[in-house]
C-alpha cells in the first residue's frame, strides 16, 4: 500500500516544487498542488509535476454557481487529477455538477471547514453552533450530492465516517507531535488522523520547511 501522506507543495516556483518533490517522492503517496502553485504555473506546471509519477491532488477549492464550476472541472480534465476539491458551501447542485463533469478516476471531495478556522470564525460569518456540528452537516450534504468524500480536520473524521463508510476523507492541518501549528487552529498528529480513518493526510510545512525534507517525510510515514 502506498503512503497515505500527500505533501503540500505550496510553492510558486516550479523548479523548487519539482526539486522538493523529487527529494521526498519515496516517502509520500502523492503531491498536493494548491492555488499558489496553480496561479503561478498553470496547467503546464501540473503536467510537469505529474511527470514525477505520483498522484496529483489538485486543491483549488472551486466555489461558484453550478454551471461555472462544472465548466471549470471540464477545463481541468486533461490534467487527470487523482483528487480535486470544491467547497461544500457551494451547495448540493454545485457538488452534483462538479462530480458529473469530473473525469473517470478523479475523486471530487468537498472542503467542509478550513482547519485555519475555529468556532469564533464561524460565528463571525453568521454560522451558529460548533465546528463539529457544522462539518457533520456539510458532510451529510456532500454524501447526498454523490461526490466521493470531504476535507475535514482529524477531529471530525470519526463522526463523518460513521454514516459514510465508503467516503474518502482528506485530513489537512496534520502536525507531528510537538510540531508548530502555524496558521492552523484545528490540528491533529499523523497517527491521530490515521487512527480516525483518514484516507489521505496532507502535510506541508513540517516536510517542506524541514532542514531535511526527505528525513521528515520518512519520520512522519514511520508513525503510521
Amino acid at each position: 500500500m502506498s503512503s497515505r501522506i500527500y505533501v503540500a507543495l505550496d510553492l510558486p516556483r516550479l523548479d523548487d516544487a519539482r526539486a522538493l518533490a523529487t527529494r521526498v517522492r519515496h516517502h509520500v503517496g502523492g503531491l498536493k498542488l494548491g492555488l499558489e502553485f496553480f496561479c503561478a504555473n498553470g496547467p503546464a506546471g501540473v503536467h510537469a509535476m505529474a511527470e514525477l509519477g505520483l498522484p496529483i491532488f489538485l486543491d483549488l477549492k472551486l466555489h461558484d454557481i453550478p454551471n461555472t464550476v462544472a465548466k471549470a472541472v471540464q477545463s481541468l480534465a486533461s490534467l487527470e487529477p487523482a483528487v480535486l476539491t470544491v467547497h461544500a458551501a457551494g451547495g448540493r447542485a454545485m457538488m452534483e455538477d462538479a462530480k458529473a463533469a469530473a473525469p473517470t478516476g478523479t475523486k471530487v471531495v468537498a472542503v467542509t471547514m478550513l482547519t485555519s478556522l475555529d468556532e469564533r470564525d464561524l460565528a463571525d460569518t453568521g454560522v451558529a453552533g460548533s465546528a463539529h456540528d457544522h462539518v457533520v452537516r456539510l458532510a451529510e450534504l456532500a454524501q447526498e450530492a454523490g461526490i466521493d468524500g470531504i476535507v475535514c480536520s482529524g477531529a471530525e473524521v470519526v463522526a463523518a465516517k460513521a454514516s459514510w463508510r465508503d467516503g474518502f476523507f482528506v485530513v489537512p492541518g496534520v502536525r507531528p507531535v510537538n510540531g508548530a501549528a502555524g496558521d492552523q487552529k484545528r490540528v491533529v498528529t499523523p497517527r491521530q488522523a490515521a487512527d480516525a480513518g483518514a484516507s489521505i493526510l496532507v502535510v506541508g510545512r513540517p516536510i517542506t520547511q524541514a532542514d531535511d525534507p526527505d528525513g521528515a517525510a520518512r519520520a512522519i510515514a514511520g508513525t503510521l
